[in-house]
């Protein structure tokens, strides 16, 4: 973090108490000039100086001083498991592993010259991300009223030099089921994702972390309410949408509306939830009737999660996977550069197992196993 003194509580609190700059210079034994550097933001105290003036100003730390974020700092999103809040404990964690992250950069095979597109002015509205998710879908070669594959949201991550981490957090355990990090410094994106989670889900996980990649500026909530549309349009876009208010509206009765909700969720490889939303965005949009199927959605998408299957199990039907099956699944099937550029970065450096630890959040066996598959 930077630090800048804050000018305006010190002005107030220096004609509050009668003080000159040159007066309030020589008390705290600075020139003027300095004094005039601290208020302009050009320069900060020495702790000394800092606790002194506070103590001149009756101001506390937190009214005396600014707290800028570092441009340079590792930027964090979650997407977050349920209703679980994210803790400072949380975001300080991610940061680290940003900064350690930093190290892999130079082994990740992207062109150094050029940066991957980005939206202009990124917003969440219904026109504008339905012109976006159809300009992918074009570039995608998926029509507008098929799904978007699994494997055509990993082509695109690639095309955006984007490095994805394929991870096993479990399915309660952990705080979050998608983790994305951009490093300023370097433009590059990290994502991690979390295979114990339904094919669902993760496949809106991964949509939602293509949105912040294309919106890299939006920060918090504006960026976590963006990626959620973006995602949205994208799996589900207003040709389908419209398909749907059709094929549900004809359905009489709630529970009839939600297995016509649900039919179309399998087929595109969605939640209800997804689809039920894209009723009702489609449905305010054009000023029409409501068809969706309300809050009841919830429970049924609940149920509707219980019957899908997990990621994991997908990839590794047999059972849990060894390192070496892991490693290679990652490579073939979700394209990352990670484990290249890891193993890269362990031959020059001496790499711990609390290193892989951190940057993978994975148990100590796990790590030990990836690490000799790795030398």
């Amino acid at each position: 973090m930077g630090k800048i003194l804050n000018a305006e509580a010190v002005r107030g609190a220096m004609e509050k108490r009668g003080f000159s700059p040159a007066q309030l210079s020589r008390s705290i034994d600075v020139s003027r000039a300095a004094v005039s550097k601290w208020l302009k933001g050009k320069d900060f105290p020495r702790p000394d100086k800092l606790l002194k003036l506070g103590m001149l100003l009756g101001l506390g730390f937190k009214q005396l001083v600014i707290e800028k974020p570092d441009s340079m700092e590792p930027v964090i999103a979650f997407r977050r498991k349920g209703k679980r809040k994210t803790t400072p404990e949380h975001v300080e964690r991610a940061k680290h592993m940003g900064t350690l992250l930093t190290g892999l950069v130079p082994f990740i095979p992207f062109d150094d010259f050029t940066c991957p597109p980005t939206l202009r002015e990124p917003k969440n509205e219904y026109g504008y991300l339905q012109k976006i998710a159809r300009s992918i879908r074009e570039g995608l070669r998926v029509a507008q009223n098929v799904p978007v594959s699994f494997r055509d949201l990993i082509d695109r991550f690639v095309s955006l030099h984007t490095v994805i981490i394929p991870v096993f957090w479990g399915d309660k355990e952990h705080h979050e089921n998608a983790l994305h990090i951009y490093l300023p410094e370097s433009k590059t994106t990290w994502v991690y994702l979390n295979l114990d989670s339904n094919i669902h889900d993760f496949n809106f996980w991964m949509a939602h972390e293509l949105g912040h990649v294309h919106a890299p500026d939006l920060h918090d909530d504006e960026a976590e309410d963006f990626a959620d549309a973006f995602a949205q349009a994208l799996l589900f876009p207003e040709d389908c949408a419209q398909r749907a208010y059709v094929t549900v509206g004809e359905v009489k009765g709630r529970g009839a509306r939600i297995n016509s909700i649900r039919d179309l969720a399998r087929r595109f490889d969605i939640s209800p939830t997804t689809v039920n939303y894209a009723l009702q965005e489609y449905a305010r949009e054009h000023r029409l009737e409501a068809v969706d199927a309300g809050d009841a959605i919830h429970a049924a998408t609940t149920n509707f999660n219980k019957e899908s299957s997990s990621v994991t199990a997908i990839l590794f039907p047999l059972g849990q996977p060894s390192p070496k099956e892991y490693i290679a699944a990652a490579r073939e099937e979700f394209k990352t550069a990670f484990f290249d550029a890891l193993q890269k970065y362990m031959r020059q450096a001496d790499v711990s197992t609390g290193f892989l630890e951190t940057i993978l959040q994975l148990p100590l066996l796990d790590v030990k196993g990836i690490l000799e598959e790795l030398r």
